[in-house]
């Protein structure tokens, strides 16, 4: 990597270069302009001149690399504390990304820096998200475009569609009742807050919702803060096509809740207490319809691919 100018960017601040302004169009197709954004903690376990590095660091713990990006667990020590993070990296970005980049280098344009600020947005709406620590974007020379993202572990904690199968083996009946009915409400409000900001995750799968692992062993007072989203590199914000999306989002939800303790009733319940929560008038029944005809759509998508588990037949 070349190293270039740093347009550093910390929450809430504007990015600045360390003349003050933006290269020169000219020097940005020559050279690597780097757009940085880093929570105040970060450095100390990165260290300095961490954004020469990142790119390049060995991060070997649960890797995985395919198509020019790669995402494995880094595990940071400063001062005798521990910070884990999920590095992604983008190594080789589409062209037009890179042009646009080159020509607004302020903007976020990898996806690294876009899941950046979509989960700071998240975080602002009370909804509960990982903490993303450092973000970037490498502009030039040329068009070249790569990017990172730093998102910090949960830890201790479990996606629902293992979550579920665990609770539903360890507590006795009873609890397990309730804990399910007390899980499906959160649920069901968390989508409700994305779907009434005309937010949409576009990923909207069961394992996208993490629990504390803590809580598959008995049934917590409250749920309120317990039910985290991730993966929000997807996230729009759409008022036209709307209904679409929210079809979508709902239909994703649908086919991954085929998991062992999920039943019919469970499916019919969150509907429920989805539309009873939103202000004003809530999403016309008929979209019901249309969920279940694209909960149809992915099973028989996904039928055709052996890799991928059978939807359950109760649904």
């Amino acid at each position: 990597m070349i190293p270039g100018p740093n347009l550093v960017q910390h929450p809430g601040r504007c990015p600045a270069s360390p003349a003050g302004r933006l290269p020169s169009l000219w020097r940005r197709l020559r050279t690597t302009v780097r757009v940085v954004r880093e929570q105040p903690d970060w450095a100390a376990f990165a260290g300095s001149g961490w954004p020469d590095r990142i790119m390049a660091e060995a991060v070997t713990d649960r890797f995985h690399a395919k198509q020019g990006r790669s995402i494995g667990r880094w595990t940071l020590e400063a001062s005798g504390r521990t910070l884990t993070v999920y590095l992604k990296r983008h190594y080789k970005l589409p062209f037009w990304p890179g042009v646009w980049a080159t020509l607004f280098p302020g903007r976020a344009w990898s996806p690294g820096l876009e899941e950046w600020d979509h989960l700071e947005w998240v975080r602002s709406q009370g909804i509960p998200a990982p903490r993303a620590v450092a973000a970037g974007q490498f502009v030039g020379p040329g068009c070249r475009l790569q990017g990172f993202l730093a998102v910090e572990e949960l830890t201790d904690m479990l996606p629902i569609h293992q979550a579920v199968p665990l609770a539903h083996a360890t507590l006795p009946a009873d609890q397990f009742l309730t804990w399910k009915r007390g899980l499906t409400a959160e649920m069901a409000r968390l989508a409700r807050e994305f779907h009434r900001r005309n937010a949409f995750h576009k990923d909207l799968y069961f394992c996208h919702f993490y629990i504390p692992e803590a809580l598959c062993r008995e049934v917590p007072d409250g749920w309120a803060n317990r039910v985290f989203v991730i993966d929000l590199h997807r996230l729009g914000r759409h008022r036209l096509g709307a209904a679409w999306f929210l079809v979508k989002d709902l239909a994703q939800l649908l086919y991954s809740s085929a998991v062992a303790g999920v039943t019919a009733r469970d499916r019919v319940r969150f509907w429920k207490l989805y539309r009873r929560g939103w202000p004003g008038r809530p999403p016309g029944a008929w979209l019901r319809g249309l969920i279940r005809l694209k909960w149809k759509l992915y099973r028989r998508h996904n039928a055709r691919r052996p890799s991928l588990p059978p939807a359950r037949s109760d649904a």
